[in-house]
């Protein structure tokens, strides 16, 4: 039954005969009966108004374009043009048609002329195949159907699953890398010398945590720490930074060859976006004339200075995350409980990443209400341009927003406190956390891994739920009306159509930016998985089973949860791949950072190369690094102390103490080794990121960006349409 066949529904409330909203409602369908389109109304809660487009505008569709998509399956018996393709041409022809009073459709939804507008999820056969295959949790570990997917939601999202799912399939080597630096990093667990030199420390006092009732501490009772710490920070820890660099390049040049295998076979090669909006508007209005380029310096000054206002705030934000944690140290420190005084520095550290967490979470709601300000202002030409500029400020924001404060632990903390007798202090009162003396990686460590299990578990849960709970609201809102409405009445024949677009209407709205909130929200997971991985080798397992999860979730909300998206065409994943691009330059720097400054390696190999027993005497059998705890740490004398500080009575007889730093007794000066180490560390920078850089460079050399098998198809189709024309 051709009659059942309806491309779009608008579902409006049923105003006054004579009101406002209703002759403005009236114009707009009545410019759409203008077009050819067939309008039928269902009157329910709400009016329904379903719309089919005329035939003959999908014929100037393929003349236009000399389309190839009569070649594709999906299409409707009486049809030669597929459903996606069919949904888009009238989603575009809806959203720009104009009234009498200059007002297109999103001007009607604001003024709640419309309530909303969508395409219908039908009883299709391939709809089927994908709640069968795909959307449900027992095939979780089977390949996805991306060619039914594209069928049925065009080629963007299938483009999504297919690069989401060619991530997940890579993660695997990267995880079990990750596995085997944390196994490695276990077997040194009890034998590495600098953590057995911690634990052996009964006698080296060490300066207090703060200054008021804070007792100083013997090394050895951070025995663990140090374990923990040592099975992070080891020489396979930078082998690892560096395969990760290689990781990211070799993905991205798999993932190009990837797709450009797909845009074949989907015969996506010749197709231009840019033509393709040019025809949708010429096919809606014939005497439209093409918005051209402009471009205002002064509008783009003005997003610039909101941008770096905005970061301005984010680096505010990183601030007060700091000044949380040095304030709550001391309070912890100087705490009745037990469990609190004696793990103030853990607990600091965990509490912060979870403040960190919520600060990410509220932050991403303040996008989610400002990101089309700078939209507005630079007014971009086209839908992709308009994408690609909210892509890169968005992510900008997103990207500040959740390592701010993890760029401050890798790089800052402990680095500028000071140090005993002229601490650095916030507000002249709380003094500025310290490192441990086995190193500053295990902040960064419990940070990633309280922020990637968090973010992992309750958003994704929330993710899930919410679309849950909102379908299930609707639903209950729905039945008791129309119950009541039946009562005394005798039944009709009820409409077929009616409870298709009820069912449909109930489900979960979507917009143009739904999906680039999944893109979004895996390329962050990708920042954490690559940028500081050295310090948190367990990111890419996290991320992989994320991934696994987070496939068949997407699947199951855009299924079963949500409106059906319009589907949208596309031959790559646009600018994300240019913001992958610099994640994984940024990557080899944040490595490079990390092993260089977060890390002990590099003072480690200073001290056993220049400092330790073995540069003086030829021990075969003695390990490098003995001594080098004691090597690190320097003497501070009591009567130096600040005069507001307070040293308990039984620690009264002690005259010197122990903090890390490299400085002279006597001055508290730098001494000559901080200097070596601190040249050691540049010149490890510079020459690890250069050797990551130029494997990443010889990697995208040497996988070619196009399959040979792909350029020699369309070589030969080309030859073959030339052959023809002659």
């Amino acid at each position: 039954q051709n009659e059942e066949k309806w491309d779009f529904v608008l579902v409006s409330d049923i105003h006054e005969m004579g009101s406002e909203k209703e002759i403005k409602r009236k114009k707009f369908l009545d410019e759409l009966s203008k077009k050819g389109f067939t309008i039928k109304k269902i009157e329910d809660t709400k009016l329904f108004y379903g719309v089919r487009a005329p035939q003959h505008i999908f014929w100037k569709y393929q003349r236009i374009l000399a389309n190839p998509d009569s070649r594709q399956q999906n299409s409707s018996p009486q049809q030669d043009i597929p459903v996606t393709t069919r949904i888009r041409v009238v989603h575009f022809i809806l959203q720009n048609t104009v009234t009498s009073d200059l007002e297109k459709l999103h001007d009607l939804m604001k003024k709640k002329v419309f309530e909303a507008a969508f395409p219908l999820h039908k009883k299709e056969e391939i709809r089927e195949i994908l709640k069968k295959k795909w959307a449900r949790w027992r095939v979780i570990f089977k390949e996805q159907p991306i060619e039914e997917i594209r069928c049925y939601f065009g080629e963007k999202v299938a483009l999504y699953f297919a690069w989401l799912g060619w991530y997940t399939y890579l993660l695997i080597f990267a995880a079990l890398a990750g596995l085997a630096t944390v196994a490695a990093g276990a077997t040194v667990f009890s034998s590495s010398q600098v953590s057995k030199e911690i634990c052996d420390a009964n006698n080296t006092i060490m300066c207090p945590l703060c200054d008021q009732n804070c007792s100083f501490w013997v090394l050895s009772d951070t025995c663990t720490y140090a374990k923990v710490t040592h099975m992070i920070d080891n020489e396979a820890t930078v082998v690892f930074a560096i395969f990760m660099a290689i990781w990211a390049t070799v993905f991205l040049e798999l993932w190009k060859r990837e797709r450009a295998t797909v845009a074949t076979n989907w015969d996506l090669y010749g197709w231009d976006e840019e033509e393709e909006e040019l025809a949708l508007q010429l096919i809606n209005n014939s005497q439209h004339e093409p918005r051209l380029y402009q471009h205002s310096y002064f509008r783009s000054t003005i997003v610039l200075i909101l941008a770096l206002l905005m970061i301005m705030v984010l680096i505010g934000i990183a601030h007060a995350l700091v000044i949380y944690r040095a304030v709550a140290m001391a309070l912890f420190t100087q705490s009745e409980v037990n469990l609190l005084s004696k793990h103030a520095d853990t607990i600091a550290v965990m509490t912060g990443a979870v403040l960190h967490y919520l600060t990410i979470v509220i932050m991403t709601k303040v996008r989610s209400h400002t990101a089309c300000l700078p939209g507005f202002l630079q007014e971009p030409r086209t839908f992709s341009q308009r994408e690609n500029s909210f892509t890169v400020k968005i992510f900008l924001f997103q990207f500040f927003t959740n390592f701010s404060s993890l760029i401050y632990i890798a790089f800052f903390l402990g680095r500028i406190n000071g140090h005993p007798g002229h601490y650095v202090r916030i507000a002249g009162h709380w003094r500025l956390e310290e490192c441990h003396p086995s190193g500053c990686i295990t902040d960064l460590f419990i940070q990633m891994a309280v922020i990637m299990l968090l973010k992992q578990t309750i958003s994704n849960i929330m993710e899930y739920l919410v679309p849950w709970i909102s379908h299930q609201l609707r639903k209950r809102q729905k039945h008791p009306k129309k119950r009541s409405m039946m009562l005394g009445e005798e039944e009709e024949a009820e409409d077929p159509c009616k409870r298709q677009w009820l069912n449909n209407y109930e489900l979960n709205e979507v917009n143009v930016f739904s999906l680039f909130n999944e893109y979004l929200e895996i390329v962050i997971q990708y920042s954490f998985t690559t940028i500081f991985v050295a310090a948190f080798p367990l990111a890419p397992l996290l991320a992989l089973i994320n991934n696994v999860i987070e496939i068949h979730m997407d699947a199951i909300k855009m299924m079963r949860l949500c409106r059906r998206m319009v589907p949208r065409k596309a031959k790559d994943i646009g600018i994300w791949l240019q913001v992958l691009e610099t994640i994984g330059t940024l990557a080899v720097i944040g490595n490079g950072l990390v092993i260089a400054i977060t890390s002990d390696f590099i003072p480690v190999q200073v001290y056993k190369y220049m400092y330790s027993p073995c540069t003086r005497e030829n021990h075969t059998s003695m390990d490098c690094s003995t001594g080098y705890i004691n090597n690190s740490l320097s003497v501070f004398h009591i009567q130096d102390f600040e005069p507001h500080t307070k040293v308990l009575p039984e620690f009264k007889g002690v005259q010197i103490k122990k903090y890390r730093d490299y400085r002279n007794a006597d001055d508290y000066t730098y001494t000559v080794q901080f200097w070596h180490i601190f040249a050691a560390r540049l010149a490890f920078l510079i020459l690890f990121e250069h050797v990551a850089l130029c494997v990443k460079l010889i990697a995208a050399w040497y996988i070619p960006d196009v399959p040979q098998k792909v350029k020699n198809r369309i070589l030969r189709e080309k030859h073959s349409n030339l052959q023809n024309e002659l």
